[in-house]
């Protein structure tokens, strides 16, 4: 693999967080949303103005996969009420690069900076085949969760977790 490097992400890093999203999502989800509903949470999850909240009032941690100095994929995390449960918000790769090891680089990457962490939680929609990722690395179904997000719109989702 050419040469990767993991850094942290923070406002500046805002456009090529949502550059990555309008590239990724349309492709990971084309067979699981409709494209109103893509386009509804692209904008409710990506705008420049939800990445500025995330990151300054929600504390969500970014980081930013790059290779050969090109921005490649992006992770979030954050603790959650629990002060030992962390969860990953968002975990992407660009498509055309996938299945090269940079996804588990992410997620490695998150596991060792939350650490000494209990566990690490995420969602996930239940017709994405990325659960089956989140399995291989140890992740187990909670329950089933159907999250509203407005305009008429649920993420339909499993919520997973990761013990430490």
């Amino acid at each position: 693999m050419d040469e990767l490097e993991i850094r942290d992400g923070d406002t500046e890093d805002i456009p090529v967080i949502g550059y990555l999203a309008q590239i990724i999502w349309p492709v990971a989800y084309k067979e699981i949303l409709t494209k109103d509903q893509l386009d509804y949470m692209l904008n409710l999850i990506y705008s420049p103005k939800s990445l500025h909240q995330q990151i300054t009032e929600q504390k969500h941690k970014f980081l930013i996969a790059e290779l050969e100095e090109e921005p490649v994929g992006f992770a979030s995390y954050s603790k959650i009420i629990d002060p030992d449960i962390y969860k990953l918000h968002k975990l992407y790769v660009r498509t055309d690069i996938q299945g090269k090891g940079l996804g588990k680089a992410l997620l490695e990457e998150v596991i060792n900076r939350i650490m000494p962490a209990s566990a690490l939680h995420l969602n996930v929609n239940r017709f994405n085949k990325a659960r089956f990722f989140y399995e291989k690395f140890g992740f187990s179904i909670l329950k089933e969760e159907d999250v509203d997000i407005g305009n008429g719109y649920f993420m339909i989702d499993y919520v997973m977790e990761k013990k430490f």
